[in-house]
C-alpha cells in the first residue's frame, strides 16, 4: 500500500434520527452546524439523507442523518458505534456550550478531561451520545471553518469531527485489525480506553477503543451510529483498499459511486466502516450560497424525482438572508 493511499482521517459519521425536522433544528439552531446537503438515501429512497458540517464541507467536518421509516429505538450497549465528537477551537468553547446548552435545554454532563484533552458530553432528543472535544493544544489534521452564518459565534463554534469511540467485546482482534490493517497506532490509554491515530493525527484523526466484555450487545436504531468513514485521497486509494481488503479475506463492497465522494464499505465484526474520497465534494451540484436549501439529487436518481418527493415529507432549509 503507497503511503498517499493510506487513511487520512475521519471523513464522516452516519447516526439515525427519529425525526429528521427536530434534527435539522438541533444541528443547525443548537450546534450550529450547517447544513450541507439534503438528500436522499441512495439505497433506500424512502429514507432522508441530511449532512452537516463546516461552512464549505469540508471533508472530515460531516456528520449525517438517515430517518428510516418505522424503525425503532436503538439499545445502547457493546460491539457498537458509541459516541461522536465534534471540535471547537479552544476550551472555552466549551465553557460556552455547556451555557447553550442550559439555555436550550440540552442534556449534557460537566467539563472534564480525557487524554489531557478537555471535553463536554451531551446529547440530544434520540439520546445520541456525543462529546465537544477542545483543540486548544491539538496538532495534526486540520479543521474546517466555523458556519459563517450560524447562530455561534466563529471563535466557539463547532467546525469538524472529533474521535469517534466504539466500544467492542472481542477487542484484541478489532484492535489488531485497525493497527496492522488500518494503520492506526496507539498513542495513549486510560483504563479500558485506548486511543489510536491515523494519518496526520490530532482529534480529527483518532477513534477511541473500549474493551468491554461484559455489557450485553447495543442494538442499531434511531438514537445510534450507523457507520463512520475515514477519509482517503482519491478512487485510486479506493481500487487499492478493495485489493487489500480481499487479500485480508475481508469482504467488502467494492467501490460504490456516492456522487459527492467515492467509497467502498468493509464490516469489521458488528462495526461498519467505510472509506471515502474528499472529492469531488458537496459543492458539485449546488453552490456555496444555498448548500442545502433543495432536495438534492445524484443523477441517476435524478429521473425519478417526482416520485421521490412523493415519499419524503418535504421541510423547509432555506434561510433568510
Amino acid at each position: 500500500m503507497k503511503q498517499e493511499q493510506l487513511p487520512l482521517g475521519l471523513h464522516h459519521v452516519t447516526a439515525i434520527t427519529s425525526d429528521i425536522v427536530k434534527n435539522y433544528e438541533f444541528f443547525t439552531n443548537v450546534l450550529g452546524m450547517r447544513l450541507l446537503k439534503k438528500s436522499v438515501n441512495q439505497d433506500d429512497i424512502h429514507t432522508y439523507h441530511t449532512y452537516y458540517g463546516d461552512d464549505e464541507g469540508t471533508p472530515g467536518t460531516a456528520m449525517t442523518f438517515f430517518d428510516f421509516p418505522n424503525i425503532p429505538k436503538g439499545i445502547k450497549g457493546n460491539n457498537a458505534i458509541t459516541r461522536t465528537s465534534f471540535r471547537v477551537p479552544n476550551d472555552a468553547s466549551l465553557t460556552y456550550y455547556k451555557k447553550r446548552f442550559e439555555e436550550f435545554g440540552v442534556q449534557h454532563g460537566e467539563i472534564t478531561e480525557e487524554f489531557g484533552v478537555k471535553v463536554l458530553h451531551f446529547s440530544d432528543f434520540d439520546d445520541q451520545n456525543y462529546q465537544l472535544i477542545s483543540d486548544e493544544n491539538n496538532k495534526g489534521m486540520k479543521p474546517g471553518i466555523p458556519w459563517k452564518k450560524g447562530p455561534v459565534p466563529a471563535e466557539f463554534a463547532i467546525y469538524g469531527l472529533g474521535p469517534v469511540e466504539i466500544t467492542i467485546s472481542y477487542f484484541k482482534d478489532f484492535k489488531e485489525i485497525f493497527e496492522a490493517l488500518f494503520t492506526f497506532k496507539e498513542i495513549a490509554h486510560e483504563g479500558n480506553r485506548y486511543l489510536l491515530e491515523v494519518g496526520e493525527g490530532g482529534n480529527g484523526a483518532q477513534v477511541i477503543l473500549v474493551e468491554d466484555k461484559e455489557t450485553p450487545n447495543g442494538r442499531e436504531g434511531y438514537g445510534e451510529v450507523h457507520h463512520l468513514a475515514f477519509r482517503l485521497k482519491d478512487v485510486e486509494a479506493i481500487h487499492a483498499w478493495k485489493e487489500q481488503l480481499n487479500r485480508a479475506g475481508l469482504g467488502n463492497s467494492g467501490h460504490v459511486e456516492r456522487f459527492y465522494f467515492e467509497s467502498l464499505y468493509v464490516r469489521i465484526g458488528h462495526i461498519l466502516v467505510e472509506f471515502a474520497t474528499d472529492a469531488p465534494g458537496f459543492m458539485t451540484d449546488e453552490p456555496y450560497e444555498t448548500l442545502g436549501e433543495s432536495l438534492a439529487l445524484p443523477p441517476f436518481l435524478e429521473p425519478n424525482r417526482e416520485y421521490i418527493e412523493s415519499q419524503v415529507k418535504p421541510f423547509n432549509t432555506k434561510r433568510e438572508g
